[in-house]
């Protein structure tokens, strides 16, 4: 679990502006930073971002919050993601990850791997001796050059204790060597891990070395693995990263598509050859995390370049799976005469390869009829048999909604009966894989549960979908059953919340604009604290969060302030990230001050003279109590006069 204190030390080690100017160009206006926003086309800036307050807006698609919501968005990823992500960045190791564990930190590990690579490559590009030789020879022979050795830091291993020597040399202990999995203790002695093999150094997405794979070289020994990889660490997980991820992102994001090969050499070759979106698992079958992980780049394409041996046919059922869990297309090819992408494009060039690429078939497809092209169909036995071959492999979606067209087709195929094949289906077990199982996240809640009562006293409050022109998370001021008191009386008319009145729409927009000046700027507001007191709120999550921002000590920052509405809001960053009107130019800071409360009051007095109409027409009153009622209209009435001369003073400078 992500702790507060390290989601608070994340945010404080992020550079928001510099994150966003990544992705997005950026201009400086005062205080805040503006740009095209990079979630809907916009030709004109219509997005912000306001270092100091660490809020984003864009005021063309209406969305906003901070920098976790930001990276959510860029990243397609959960909150509990956005804030590994960052910290990450920051290289920030956080107490789940730490796990109550004494060993070395994450980042002393990230260390000694990168140190580990250097010297790594080094061996490769300068050793001498018949090992480095016959890795050079390796390298060769598939057409890598020094030039692509150097591009992708490719490296030898020599063994005997020499890595282990020279990075205990740089200081590093064997304790840290062994937990970057860089060495393994033998018989009481710290050895090297990997020996007498060349090197591919693998990278997490800021391009960090992270791991490694490493390929035996030489004449074939027993017992001894042709691939051997770096064990997961608290640097590495081998079922969440791919190799060549950093250097292919960008390609994906800008062409919506994304490869996977089977192979380091074949992921080299595909990007020297120009294919720069390809990516390889590491060590491990094809995972749901690997697809998720792609998504970020928001592919709509993940073509998959299976071998055309058993193994690939493997490789492709497995990923069968994962067909109703992604929105991208799983598409698949296999290159003529089982050659692989490195094969292939030394044989035939890129050109030959990209016709193929773009007739890529649905993975269902291939995996259909490579399955069924082995099964012996010719007698009504065989077919049954087939049926219960079939269903297992289709097994991991039988509650999907893709159930209906796949048991359809395989039915035709066998000549059965579509409701007897769904049923075989159903009934077949699934053999998931280990690192797909995982318990179900909760749905994020993006606002405060609204009350059984409340729900029943407004029956004709909208459901989300209904209130299509009211901000998406207003709320009614007495639809919370913890709403702070006193909670102001709901509007008269019988109308309930379903339209809004024009003067309700105002009166939200009014109260964002003071919290978002109250955040910018929670010392100048405290002089206006007793009138700020005094409104009559519309949404009890403003009124909590002017109350939380109030309470703050003097000399608050505009990031604490955010922090204290968000400990009573959770959604206080998208509603304080809106306002517009501290950033005008046109007026100085005490004008904008003096118009954005006198415009917040003069909506609450509205408010409240509507409620009192409302009271004095809708039943009969003891006069005394509607004497008083009148009597306190009058006075709001005359503050209305005094608040619009104010106002139209302003606008007609």
């Amino acid at each position: 679990m992500i702790t507060d204190e390290d989601k608070e030390r994340v945010r404080q080690a992020t550079d928001f502006v510099q994150l966003v100017a990544e992705t997005v160009e950026l201009r400086q206006r005062g205080q805040e930073f503006w740009g095209c926003c990079p979630f809907h086309g916009e030709k004109s800036p219509s997005f912000k971002v306001n270092p100091a307050t660490g809020l984003w807006h864009c005021f063309g698609c209406g969305d906003g919050g901070d920098v976790f919501s930001y990276v959510q968005r860029r990243e397609n990823l959960d909150f509990p993601d956005a804030i590994r992500y960052l910290a990450d960045r920051a290289g920030i190791e956080l107490a789940e990850e730490r796990g109550g564990r004494r060993g070395p930190k994450k980042t002393r590990l990230m260390e000694a791997l990168g140190a580990a690579e250097e010297y790594y490559h080094t061996m490769l590009m300068r050793g001498r001796g018949a090992g480095p030789d016959e890795a050079r020879r390796y390298f060769a022979g598939r057409g890598f050059g020094s030039a692509v050795c150097r591009r992708w830091g490719l490296g030898f291993a020599p063994g005997r204790g020499q890595l282990v020597a020279q990075l205990r040399a740089k200081g590093f202990t064997p304790a840290e060597l062994i937990a970057a999995d860089l060495a393994q203790e033998r018989s009481g002695r710290v050895m090297d891990r990997f020996y007498d093999r060349v090197m591919f150094p693998i990278h997490d997405e800021q391009g960090r070395t992270i791991a490694f794979g490493g390929r035996v070289i030489g004449p074939k020994r027993d017992n001894v693995a042709k691939y051997v990889n770096t064990r997961d660490t608290a640097a590495f997980n081998k079922g969440k990263h791919l190799f060549a991820y950093d250097r292919a992102k960008e390609t994906m994001a800008a062409t919506g598509e994304a490869i996977v090969c089977e192979g380091y050499t074949d992921v080299i070759a595909m990007h020297e050859a120009g294919f720069t979106n390809a990516v390889a698992a590491l060590g491990t079958a094809f995972r749901l995390d690997h697809v998720r992980l792609m998504e970020r780049q928001r592919v709509s394409r993940i073509v998959c370049m299976f071998d055309g041996d058993a193994a690939g046919q493997r490789a492709a059922e497995r990923a069968v799976r994962y067909i109703d869990k992604t929105s991208a297309a799983l598409l698949c090819v296999v290159l003529p005469d089982n050659q692989d992408p490195m094969e292939f494009l030394s044989a035939h060039g890129a050109d030959a390869l990209r016709p193929i690429l773009a007739g890529a078939r649905p993975l269902m497809d291939f995996v259909f009829e490579k399955r069924l092209a082995g099964l012996d169909l010719s007698a009504p036995g065989l077919r049954v048999r087939a049926l219960a071959d079939m269903a297992q492999l289709l097994a991991p979606l039988k509650h999907s909604v893709l159930l209906d067209e796949y048991a359809t087709r395989l039915a035709d195929t066998l000549g059965m009966d579509v409701s007897e094949t769904k049923r075989a289906i159903r009934e077949a077990k699934v053999v998931e894989a280990e690192e797909d199982r995982a318990p179900a996240r909760a749905a994020r809640r993006t606002s405060r549960p609204v009350s059984a009562a409340a729900r029943q006293a407004h029956p004709e409050a909208p459901l989300a979908d209904e209130a299509d022109y009211v901000p998406d998370d207003y709320v009614p001021a007495d639809a919370y059953e913890d709403a702070p008191a006193p909670t102001p009386a709901r509007p008269a008319g019988g109308a309930g919340y379903r339209a809004l009145s024009a003067d309700d729409r105002m009166q939200v927009a009014a109260e964002r604009e003071l919290l978002g000046a109250m955040a910018q700027r929670p010392d100048a507001l405290r002089p206006y604290a007793e009138r700020i007191a005094g409104l009559s709120w519309s949404d009890a999550r403003h009124e909590a969060m002017a109350w939380a921002i109030l309470s703050t000590p003097e000399g608050t920052t505009p990031a604490a302030a955010v922090a204290a509405a968000s400990s009573v809001v959770p959604e206080a960053p998208s509603i304080l990230s809106g306002g517009r009107v501290m950033g005008d130019d046109e007026l100085s800071d005490a004008e904008k001050l003096d118009f954005i409360v006198d415009t917040a009051e003069l909506c609450s007095c509205r408010r409240r003279i509507r409620q009192i109409r409302a009271a004095l027409s809708s039943s009969s009153r003891p006069d005394e109590e509607s004497q008083a009622l009148f009597r306190e209209a009058t006075e709001l009435q005359r503050r209305v006069n005094e608040l619009v001369r104010a106002l139209s003073s302003v606008s007609s400078e």
